[in-house]
């Protein structure tokens, strides 16, 4: 395992994301000089909020252009790095139209030009690469065959395909990839992340993020008559942005990481925001299957998943990445008013206070 200097900059791809946002806002106040990377330099807007952070920190960022697909994208944005955090991928769930082109060629081709421009260096020492639990198990049905139904870092997807589940197939192919260029590459270290549903406050006022969005519908009524009945690995996504760096930084650190905090539903959600927040249009019920599997093409959900991943009951392994990256996870009704309170006080919910 390879120690990472700290006085070296340490480039986060991705840096506009949810997530990567937060990772690059810890990293300043350390003090360190981070690298990250944008779609087009030319949109300040969208990475204004990362110019902000950086004002009020004492570290310095510096971004580079960089397209996930395009060869030898990342060359200039590695140069003297010793740490890789690599977030950039797409995330999307529904209203997928073509899994190829939007998801898949991205994830892959994203790791491999990455992977390939961190080994043409001398200096990268680390990868730490975002996966995700859905790297882990598919559908949820299939949890039913693991040990004591229980998820850990040994699990892998084998149902997902570019026809059923494209996103959580995405994620498996690219962090094959990453393990089979690491050792292929014989030239860095590789730390995997594989987080699960990732809620709590974001840095912008982007709507864009699959969490941010889920958020935003449930105080919205859409889901007044009722949710799907089912837990959700969930965690803050300042933990996850500190379970990065800390995989980074620990030296000893390895392997994946089943990184969740909570097993919850979504009327546990729900509830939480009412308590403080009686005045919202918030479910109090769940939907039957047989009801939603009938609607679940209204909300971009095929019936095939509906029928292999609603109502089934899993837990989840984490201790392998509390012990392994040091971590101590924030309360879920943290998670959950940080972020409600966020998305009303940047307009994104009406104050109904």
């Amino acid at each position: 395992m390879k120690k990472i200097d700290r006085s070296k900059p340490i480039l986060v791809t991705g840096g506009t994301g949810y997530l990567a946002s937060w990772i690059i806002k810890l990293l300043l106040e350390e003090g360190l000089t981070v690298h990250t990377t944008v779609r087009s330099i030319g949109d300040e807007q969208k990475y204004q909020h990362l110019q902000n952070i950086q004002h009020r920190a004492h570290g310095r960022l510096k971004f580079f252009e960089a397209d996930l697909l395009i060869d030898g994208s990342f060359d200039d944005a590695v140069r003297d790095c010793e740490l890789i955090i690599h977030t950039a991928s797409p995330f999307q769930l529904t209203g997928i139209k073509n899994p190829d082109k939007e998801l898949i060629q991205p994830a892959l081709q994203g790791v491999r030009n990455l992977f390939f421009s961190a080994g043409e260096t001398n200096t990268v020492k680390r990868i730490v690469l975002t996966s995700s639990i859905v790297a882990m198990v598919g559908d949820t049905i299939e949890i039913k065959d693991l040990p004591e139904t229980r998820i850990n870092e040994a699990s892998w997807n084998t149902s997902s395909s570019p026809d059923h589940q494209p996103y959580p197939y995405s994620k498996t192919i690219a962090e094959q990839e990453a393990w089979r260029l690491t050792e292929k590459l014989n030239s860095f270290d590789l730390v995997v992340i594989n987080p699960g549903l990732i809620l709590g406050p974001s840095l912008s006022k982007r709507v864009d993020s699959t969490s941010i969005s889920l958020m935003i519908q449930l105080c919205s009524g859409k889901f007044k008559q009722g949710v799907p009945k089912g837990a959700q690995a969930i965690v803050d996504v300042r933990d996850i942005a500190k379970a990065h760096i800390q995989a980074g930084f620990i030296q000893e650190a390895s392997g994946r990481h089943l990184t969740a905090a909570h097993l919850k539903d979504f009327l546990d959600i729900a509830q939480v925001i009412r308590t403080g927040h009686p005045n919202y249009p918030l479910p109090t019920k769940f939907v039957p299957k047989w009801l939603f599997k009938l609607v679940a093409p209204l909300f971009g959900y095929s019936r095939k998943f509906v029928s292999r991943n609603v109502g089934y009951d899993f837990t989840f392994d984490n201790s392998y990445a509390k012990d392994d990256l040091k971590l101590e996870f924030l309360p879920f009704e943290q998670t959950i008013n940080d972020h409600f309170n966020q998305l009303v006080n940047d307009k994104l919910i009406p104050d109904k206070t």
